[in-house]
């Protein structure tokens, strides 16, 4: 089958209007985003390892396990879908593979960092990153192995929590000027330091806004104003989910039944065609045994 065009995301950046990508994990999220008429879609890796797992994300997926993961979600969406690729999974022949593949299996843009492995999530203390000559090399692998110029790379540092934000802006620097088409300073600290960074780069950034993280979650507009260029919303989904399973389940546990759940449902029926039962009825009528 033919692989569809990929995207001009670099183009879309440039019109300076905030790009919004709601965080997907699984089938059913991110089905349901496909359906709202986004630009784009991100691939959360926090949500991912959890809903495929059932761990945290901390170094413990691998290669297969999140590639699986890209092709699965962009295989099953019009949507195009940017993919969290953490450390590029080792050295630099597999940030080679890690990029060869992300691009094959349906990504418009894989996000690489510049933590230690094992990594942890980029809201979490006690990171520590790799030396930056050791980022520099892994950008330049990732520019030289993408067959698709429109396959963006985005370069993450995660040096704001640990080693300061002047040092999260050199590193920045150094990235952009290894090739990066994207800069994503993790987990700044406050609106002003949001600003710093706005005003620092000539380049699309990317505001990583997780409800209950280390920073502020702002609106449309003021990410505008700030400077950045793409909003990541990774953890709203999954956290909303999580809350409304609690909810259920725990109705189930003290009632012994659904009725009276004070809980909203998607209702079966529309649910049944979002996952594509209309299509399998379809397919039986024409090749089902009379």
């Amino acid at each position: 089958m033919a692989q569809r065009e990929r995207p001009n995301l670099r183009a879309r950046l440039a019109q300076k209007k905030l790009l919004v990508a709601p965080g997907v994990f699984d089938g059913i999220s991110a089905r349901i985003a496909d359906q709202m008429d986004f630009e784009v879609l991100y691939m959360t890796g926090y949500g991912s390892v959890a809903s495929n797992l059932g761990l945290p994300d901390a170094g413990i997926a691998t290669y297969t396990d999140m590639v699986g993961r890209v092709a699965m979600i962009a295989g099953n969406s019009k949507t195009p879908l940017i993919a969290d690729g953490d450390t590029g999974y080792g050295g630099l022949l597999n940030v080679q593979q890690t990029v060869r593949g992300y691009e094959k299996a349906g990504a418009i843009a894989i996000q690489l960092e510049d933590q230690e492995f094992p990594k942890k999530c980029g809201h979490m203390l006690g990171r520590r990153v790799v030396p930056i000559e050791d980022m520099v090399d892994k950008i330049k692998v990732a520019t030289a192995s993408r067959d698709d110029s429109n396959f963006l790379i985005i370069a993450r540092t995660d040096a704001r929590t640990t080693l300061g934000l002047d040092e999260a802006l050199r590193r920045a620097e150094a990235y952009c000027k290894a090739g990066a088409d994207i800069l994503f300073v993790e987990s700044p600290e406050s609106l002003e330091e949001m600003r710093t960074i706005g005003r620092t780069f000539d380049k699309p950034l990317v505001a990583n806004m997780v409800e209950g993280g280390r920073t502020p979650v702002l609106d449309q507009k003021t990410l505008e104003e700030v400077g950045y260029s793409l909003a990541i919303f990774p953890a709203f989904g999954f956290l909303a989910a999580g809350e409304a399973l609690r909810r259920v389940y725990s109705h189930l546990k003290q009632n012994g039944s659904s009725v009276d759940a004070d809980v909203p449902l998607y209702k079966f029926n529309a649910f049944s065609e979002l996952m594509g039962f209309d299509a399998v009825a379809e397919f039986d009528k024409t090749y089902g045994r009379k």
